[in-house]
């Protein structure tokens, strides 16, 4: 299992080292020019920029929206919560390709209709990928929650500390690896994200899974393999340094 999921990103990483502009088997030599040639490509280091700030703000903004309806779906009794359930969760089973197209449509409706563009601006781009966001974040903050034992809670308000006390000071700190796994995963799924972006995606502001794909209409060299193993790279490094301080094992499993 281990082997299916890591070999094709080593096989990646190798191929980022061949020295031939032709990709072929067996590598004729090896070489790190087509790292260089990613730094000097001015629009994957313009993609990487937009990537980052918008997978930022966009864990900012799901994680936030994701951890209330969470503490709500676990703590609180109200009618349809398994259909607001469901329906938060929905997007994790919708192929990116179809959400990206439904939510394109409902922009453009809404151009027609209000004559309010959404389509191509960093605010709808923005909310998209705050869309893929809020389940992640709903997921794990939930299953966090299940795990946690009240008596803590109960004490503290037993002893005078008012409900956003007791939130803030008891119950936010014991729900914390939810919190940060569901904001670790949020931002990968919006940083390598390419359907939603693809159909979303404004003037000047093409995410780096854009500008790999526009650089593959023209080239097809080692030059792409460079850039993914960056982002392999990149994301082995977070998550390492998350699980060092938030046992990721503990959340997701």
């Amino acid at each position: 299992m281990f082997g299916i999921v890591l070999v094709p990103m080593l096989a990646v990483m190798w191929l980022s080292f061949f020295s031939q502009e032709v990709i072929s088997f067996p590598p004729e030599g090896y070489t790190v020019r087509w790292y260089v040639n990613a730094i000097e490509q001015r629009q994957f280091a313009r993609g990487f920029v937009n990537s980052l700030q918008l997978a930022l703000v966009a864990t900012a903004v799901g994680v936030s929206i994701g951890t209330a309806a969470a503490y709500a779906l676990v703590r609180a009794e109200f009618p349809g919560k398994a259909a607001i359930a469901g329906l938060l969760l929905g997007p994790l089973a919708v192929p990116g390709v179809v959400l990206g197209t439904a939510l394109y449509v409902l922009f453009v409706e809404i151009d027609n209709a209000f004559d309010f563009q959404i389509v191509a601006t960093l605010p709808g781009l923005i909310a998209a990928h705050a869309l893929l966001t809020v389940p992640w974040t709903v997921r794990l903050v939930m299953a966090s929650l299940a795990g946690l034992d009240r008596a803590a809670e109960e004490a503290a308000a037993n002893l005078g500390a008012r409900p956003w006390t007791v939130f803030r000071r008891v119950t936010l700190p014991m729900m914390r690896s939810g919190v940060v796994a569901g904001a670790l995963f949020s931002f990968i799924q919006s940083f390598e994200n390419l359907e939603l972006s693809l159909l979303l995606v404004g003037p000047g502001k093409s995410t780096l899974p854009v500008e790999m794909l526009n650089y593959l209409e023209f080239r097809v060299d080692p030059t792409l393999a460079a850039v993914a193993t960056v982002q392999i790279v990149l994301i082995g490094v977070l998550m390492l340094v998350t699980d060092r301080f938030v046992s990721l094992s503990r959340v997701v499993s």
